[in-house]
């Protein structure tokens, strides 16, 4: 059931009435909450919600046992740790490394054949993976007590951030479940224009660039012109911004109005004069997460300088297989490390912050250009198709364009988007001052307005097939 579907408001209404009956009795509210998880991931698969609870069995296990064992908690923790990570490889890896390994077997004239398994990814692994990793991190080093099991089962099935995040940390999202006080609805005008937003964008902005510009070019890129696939790019990189800070915005929204907080996830990554300022924008609780259980235990730069490089590659390649199990996802990985090795070279050299101190704007552009030249390999499904559209793009000139005044529109909003930082604040100003018997009329003028606007059909959430 989509989070942006009739059906799905509807229910969440009655939810939001039912929930809020029980405000005097948070732990009966975080066992409708547990529930309604479960039924959302069951919704996707049976088989999802019963992956889900036993994996949610042994890692609590493991943090029982990293707790209470004193001289062993470091071997539990790499156990618990090693269960984690193999959990996940099973499930999304499995299919991609029998590929490549049967390739070389085979390339080796080894007459091995490995066992071909259908393997379904469970909706939310990648996410409750990395609470879960948070959570045993956090009982190791005492930043937490071993929390109450079904405390700690909702914080890995809570239904807004389980399908796409973002990644909550344990020491932060779990004191927000063992509440003994009423809880309340949070910053609610806040909270409704985060959900207006989210429809704007991912129903409307979205599906329009997507079905106008994304689609037709990717489809067939030998077709168009250079300028056409430079609109191709620009325009999926403002669809896959529109798509997911989208989501965030309707499910952080979803959990104000439950009482909670979820990290910030998006800060107008496209203002960014640089990749490192781009990762600390874009998706930023997995960005932080890959930092600090990744490249700093790898040893941050800590090292020397050629060290850091390495721990730079290797957390930016993590982050590419993380998102899929492909070669598109390592090179999109490996496209965004080799880039910030190459800036901290130039910032090495020629102090930091070189070019945006003399231009700002062409520190913009450039990186603008790279992350959109990178978002290449995301889309693409193989090697062979982003090669084919990069083979069109360097060769195409003479074709006429047919996206003339779309290539035009993007570089005014390239130009006027800084201009847009205020607009969520803005609106939640501006819907306080509102009589609240008039936002219901508001929410439905602007639902409608969405619908008539944006194409037909429920538009997928990209990053729920992470």
């Amino acid at each position: 059931m989509s989070y942006l579907s009739i059906e799905f408001g509807l229910v969440f209404i009655v939810f939001f009435a039912i929930y809020w009956a029980f405000r005097l009795l948070p732990k009966l509210q975080n066992t409708l909450l547990l529930l309604s998880s479960y039924l959302i991931v069951a919704s996707y698969s049976l088989q999802f919600a019963v992956i889900l609870f036993i994996y949610t069995c042994a890692i609590y296990f493991f943090s029982v046992m990293i707790a209470t064992s004193k001289r062993y908690a470091k071997c539990w923790l790499i156990l618990g740790l090693s269960a984690a990570i193999i959990n996940l490889a099973l499930f999304k890896y499995f299919d991609f490394f029998r590929y490549e390994l049967q390739s070389l077997l085979n390339y080796l004239n080894l007459s091995i054949l490995l066992p071909v398994i259908t393997v379904l990814i469970p909706i939310g692994i990648s996410f409750y993976t990395f609470h879960s990793v948070s959570y045993l991190v956090s009982i190791k080093k005492k930043e937490l007590s071993v929390a109450k099991f079904w405390d700690f089962a909702l914080f890995l099935s809570f239904f807004p951030s389980i399908i796409a995040g973002p990644i909550n940390r344990a020491k932060t999202f779990l004191p927000q479940i063992a509440v003994s006080q009423p809880r309340e609805v949070l910053e609610p005008y806040r909270a409704f224009t985060l959900i207006m937003l989210a429809v704007l964008k991912v129903y409307c902005l979205g599906g329009l660039i997507n079905e106008n510009w994304v689609t037709p070019v990717f489809s067939n890129p030998l077709e168009y012109s250079t300028l056409d696939l430079l609109v191709g790019l620009y325009a999926y990189a403002m669809q896959i911004y529109l798509n997911f800070s989208g989501y965030t915005d309707l499910v952080t929204g979803i959990a104000l109005l439950l009482g909670f907080r979820l990290p910030i996830n998006f800060n107008f990554p496209y203002l960014a004069f640089n990749l490192r300022e781009f990762w600390d924008r874009w998706h930023i609780s997995l960005s932080h997460w890959i930092r600090d259980y990744i490249y700093i235990p790898l040893g941050g730069s800590r090292r020397g300088f050629i060290r850091t490089q390495i721990n730079v590659m290797c957390a930016m390649l993590l982050s590419g297989l993380w998102h899929g199990a492909g070669i598109n996802f390592i090179i999109w990985g490996a496209c965004h490390g080799v880039g910030i090795v190459v800036l901290n070279v130039l910032d090495r050299y020629t102090g930091r912050g070189w070019i945006t101190q003399r231009s700002p704007i062409i520190a913009r552009f450039i990186t603008w250009h790279y992350i959109c030249f990178t978002w290449l390999f995301f889309y693409c499904e193989s090697l062979p198709d982003a090669l084919d559209y990069l083979t069109a793009l360097s060769q195409n000139f003479l074709i006429d364009s047919h996206y003339t005044e779309a290539f035009l529109s993007i570089c005014v909003i390239f130009l006027v988007y800084p201009l847009c930082k205020n607009i969520p604040n803005w609106c939640t100003l501006q819907l306080s001052r509102t009589n609240r018997g008039f936002l219901p009329i508001i929410f439905i003028f602007i639902l409608w307005l969405t619908i008539y606007f944006a194409p037909s059909g429920v538009p997928n959430f990209i990053y729920a097939n992470f």
